[in-house]
């Protein structure tokens, strides 16, 4: 049935773009686009004509110059002579570094701290909910702040140590001082040497034949380990009983690294303290130590709220099946809760790994020299290529961001339920 209004079949007029509901929609999303495009149009005309008035044509080849200034902390070898890529390069993994340890503290943080939240206990629910108060309440700039002034001002100077007024720590192994701490380094006597990649461009790095020798033998392991469970789980289905198989796994695992290790000649470098300062060993500047705690701790406080909203999301009734079966709480925690709060854990999990990473810009507050300081910072102040700076810095940022998303929806997916 038909109505007068209806147009007849082929018949098109224009003023049907706008008065006919088939077509209305897309002529309004048209006029937007064209409308936003012509914005940013004019936005890019309007910085091209001010850079070329103060001979600022964009260009990215300052990227390509010498640095000229140091970098304190860093995975890679650097020096002052180094071009701004390659400062830009260490600055990025440095920025690495403190966000995967922050995401591996603060969830362990976090996920203790949730769990301790619903403990029967009062004093335990009381004290780590004054915890989560705390950190989530105070900005994480002035928890960095706090974090650096308690390691300078609490910590012992190297002087100290020569005085006997302050001693190493676990069997005289480890220097916690007002300058960094400083740990054992692990050493080879008997070395493979090292690969040199790239050759002497701006993104040469070293890799250690050593340390892919460890990795191989760890990986080979680990998938002899998983070969060995899955010929339990056969055993288990066609028998009913599952053979011992946890020696067997640990073995595959630890004797062919330790293997390894003894062939390579491994031991440890230990600090000492030689004139004014500690040598030797790895050193931890307290900037680095500040930053990953004050990351920790802040985002931890999140995730234990995250983590105890999922651990109530699951229903009671689980909890009191695991106990009519005998579990203990402690097993019935890991077996059957966590296991199944993990699916309302993990997405907003997600925001605050994004948020850590994107936190750490706060680095240089403290004088730690991540991408922010490095690009964003000094190198930005050198060359005044401010535009090309920050679009550099927001690429990367966009960059790591887009990776942890796709990481942690990649795992979320594999934790989903699935309907038969």
């Amino acid at each position: 049935m038909t109505t007068i209004t209806d147009p007849k079949q082929g018949q098109f007029r224009l003023s049907m773009l706008l008065y006919d509901s088939r077509y209305r929609a897309i002529t309004i999303q048209i006029i937007a686009l064209i409308g936003f495009l012509t914005l940013i149009g004019w936005l890019l005309s309007n910085t091209a004509q001010n850079l070329a008035v103060l001979s600022k044509e964009p260009s990215f080849s300052f990227m390509f110059e010498p640095s000229g200034y140091d970098i304190n902390q860093r995975l890679l070898d650097y020096d002052s002579q180094d071009t701004h890529l390659r400062a830009s390069l260490i600055g990025l993994l440095n920025t690495l570094l403190v966000a995967a340890m922050g995401c591996v503290a603060a969830t362990i943080i976090g996920v203790i701290i949730g769990v301790l939240r619903l403990s029967p206990n009062w004093i335990v629910s009381r004290l780590t909910a004054v915890y989560v108060e705390g950190f989530r309440n105070v900005p994480l700039l002035l928890w960095i702040v706090f974090t650096m002034a308690i390691l300078i001002e609490t910590l012992p100077r190297p002087s100290a140590f020569r005085k006997g007024e302050a001693s190493m720590s676990l069997w005289d192994t480890v220097a916690m001082t007002n300058r960094g701490i400083y740990i054992p380094e692990p050493l080879f006597s008997r070395s493979l040497g090292d690969m040199h990649l790239l050759g002497a461009s701006a993104l040469r790095f070293d890799v250690s034949l050593d340390l892919l020798a460890l990795l191989a033998v760890v990986i080979a392991g680990f998938l002899t380990s998983i070969l060995i469970k899955r010929r339990a789980d056969i055993i288990q289905e066609a028998t009913g009983l599952r053979p011992r198989t946890w020696h067997l796994r640990l073995g595959v695992v630890m004797l062919p690294f330790l293997l390894v290790l003894t062939i390579l000649g491994f031991h440890l470098g230990y600090p000492e303290l030689k004139g004014f300062n500690f040598r030797g060993g790895i050193h931890l500047r307290n900037s680095l130590i500040a930053l990953w705690v004050a990351l920790s701790l802040y985002t931890g406080a999140f995730v234990a709220e995250i983590v105890r909203a999922g651990i109530l999301a699951v229903s009671t009734g689980q909890t009191e099946a695991a106990s009519a079966l005998g579990l203990r709480p402690k097993r019935t925690m890991s077996l059957v809760v966590l296991p199944q709060a993990l699916r309302v854990i993990i997405p907003p999990l997600i925001s605050q790994y994004l948020n850590l990473t994107k936190n750490s810009s706060l680095a240089i507050a403290v004088g730690y020299m991540d991408i922010t300081g490095t690009l964003g910072g000094i190198t930005m102040n050198q060359t005044g290529r401010e535009l090309e700076a920050v679009l550099l810095l927001m690429l990367v940022y966009l960059a790591i961001s887009l990776t942890i998303s796709a990481v942690m929806n990649w795992y979320n997916q594999s934790v989903t339920l699935r309907e038969r």
